[in-house]
């Protein structure tokens, strides 16, 4: 195994752990500001619910382990996918 192919791993595995992780928390941030805002606060309530109980589905009654769970699968398929591409580059194209 190359050094390259093991850095362009971890880097993918780390990107994609960490882009759900950043959109489900940044979700959060901002609708549950959106609820602290007075007379707006019923919008913001609604979709805040609604994401803790989505990530309560994945992490077994816990939002913050349904966050990981999320994050880890999609930090495992971007390996996976990474690991493709990889392969498919040095692989010899036939016609």
């Amino acid at each position: 195994m190359s050094s390259n192919f093991l850095r362009s791993l971890f880097l993918a595995a780390l990107a994609s752990f960490f882009a759900p992780m950043l959109l489900m928390s940044g979700s959060l941030a901002s609708t549950w500001l959106l609820a602290c805002i007075p007379g707006v606060g019923s919008i913001g309530q609604v979709p805040t619910t609604m994401l803790l109980a989505f990530l309560d589905t994945f992490g077994g009654g816990s939002a913050v382990q349904g966050m990981l769970t999320i994050g880890l699968v999609c930090g495992f398929v971007g390996a996976l996918f990474d690991t493709y591409v990889f392969y498919n580059r040095r692989t010899p194209k036939g016609n």
